[in-house]
């Protein structure tokens, strides 16, 4: 078994986290199938570890569900009082998603299906919300979704307009 050479694993840990954890449960699986002789659950640790890093991606989701559902109420609320609020946490969140990508940039390739899953979720639970509280008609809360935000929406520095109705 041929192993395959990293130029610096530890400076890898502090350049992309998740990288990182990807390679140490690859490398743990090979020493693991070379029978190392000691009393070590190989395959357990090797698990352990990429949950480490499947964290880091859920915590990419969790925030990237949160703008969108915030520039959904943004976008379909007509609310008045509580959209300083929205509007802060979106920039919060976002500053948050840089920092995370900055430090994993594995996450980079993801982005995508990510943010699609993402959408999905906040979808539902904007309309949830609007509903519940009854700010909106069947044919409004249909329409939230429809036309899905993209990277440069949820990521940069967009913020919808004023519903008409305000």
């Amino acid at each position: 078994m041929t192993e395959t050479p990293v130029a610096d694993p530890i400076g890898l840990y502090d350049q992309d986290f998740l990288a990182w954890t990807q390679e140490q449960a690859a490398r743990l699986r090979q020493a693991a199938a070379s029978r190392v002789n000691a009393p070590i659950d190989w395959e357990h640790v090797a698990e352990e570890i990429e949950d480490l890093g499947k964290r880091e991606r859920d915590e990419l989701e969790h925030r990237l569900e949160t703008i969108i559902e915030h520039l959904l109420k943004l976008q379909h609320s007509p609310a008045v009082e509580p959209r300083a609020g929205w509007v802060a946490t979106i920039v919060r969140s976002r500053g948050r998603v840089e920092i995370l990508l900055e430090d994993n940039p594995s996450l980079t390739p993801d982005i995508t299906a990510v943010l699609s899953r993402a959408q999905r979720l906040a979808v539902k639970t904007v309309k949830s919300e609007l509903a519940m509280r009854g700010e909106l008609s069947a044919p409004d809360l249909e329409a939230i979704g429809t036309a899905p935000l993209d990277q440069a929406q949820v990521m940069g520095e967009w913020f919808p307009s004023v519903p008409p109705n305000r």
